[in-house]
């Protein structure tokens, strides 16, 4: 997986599969996609992994070439040690993928780009604290995203804002599946169920579909082992199934 690069509008057309099929409104697709893992819910994931100061033999990448893995690996060592030039081209690395993550969950443009700011500011103060423990640079900076969502809208600064504007430029429209069906659950419908999720549920679902992260960079990011992740995706595209409009499940 790289976090640079996904494409959202496959991602939600992913969601609307796997929440479809779980009203069983079309037949599961012969190759089931590797997000899904809906018959792996079960399985167990392991412990994570401590850390330690002396820590560069965990730096980790989920980068998909090995010089990409390698790059950014030796840009957080350059960043860690105060080199500002090293933490821009982290920053233009997953600013997009943090800023997916943020926009989703808050539904604001505006709110968006500010948390995401945020999130980047933070990273920057604290890169001198930051631990490998075998985990992801990007899983940290989701980490931080995350807290300040949370924290966002604990403190009541404002409510879910649900502007057909804002929308309008994160669709990525696309020219939209043939199957009538699959048209008809429109992106609103889904992003309208996905923000009366549990917190859990809806990050999870958004890193997993949104964003195209593996269960274990999912895992990282929310504290949860590998197999919580597979039960938590299971379950939080059950509830998103049952909050879709009522003429959609008695079709």
């Amino acid at each position: 997986m790289t976090w640079a690069h996904h494409d959202t509008a496959r991602g939600l057309d992913d969601l609307r599969a796997a929440v479809l099929g779980v009203l069983d409104l079309r037949p599961q697709p012969a190759g089931v996609p590797s997000w899904m893992l809906l018959s792996e819910a079960t399985v167990a994931g392991g412990p994570s992994s401590g850390g330690g100061f002396d820590d560069s033999d965990q730096a980790a990448s989920s980068e998909d070439s090995e010089a990409d893995r390698a790059r950014l690996i030796a840009l957080v060592e350059l960043a860690r040690g105060g080199d500002s030039e090293a933490f821009g081209q982290l920053y233009d690395h997953y600013q997009g993928s943090v800023y997916r993550f943020v926009y989703y969950r808050t539904r604001s443009q505006t709110l968006a780009e500010d948390l995401t700011s945020e999130t980047f500011l933070r990273a920057l103060r604290n890169m001198s604290g930051f631990r490998w423990q075998g985990k992801d640079f990007g899983a940290w900076l989701m980490t931080i995203a995350r807290n300040l969502c949370t924290d966002h809208f604990k403190a009541g600064r404002t409510r879910l804002e649900q502007t057909t504007e804002d929308m309008g430029a994160h669709d990525d429209a696309t020219e939209g599946p043939e199957n009538a069906v699959m048209a008809g659950l429109t992106n609103e419908v889904l992003l309208d169920g996905l923000r009366q999720l549990s917190d859990e549920q809806r990050d999870c679902l958004i890193m997993r579909f949104l964003q195209g992260l593996s269960i274990a960079e999912t895992a990282e990011v929310l504290g949860r082992s590998e197999g919580a992740i597979k039960q938590l995706q299971l379950r939080g595209v059950r509830n998103l199934a049952k909050l879709v409009p009522a003429g959609w499940r008695d079709e």
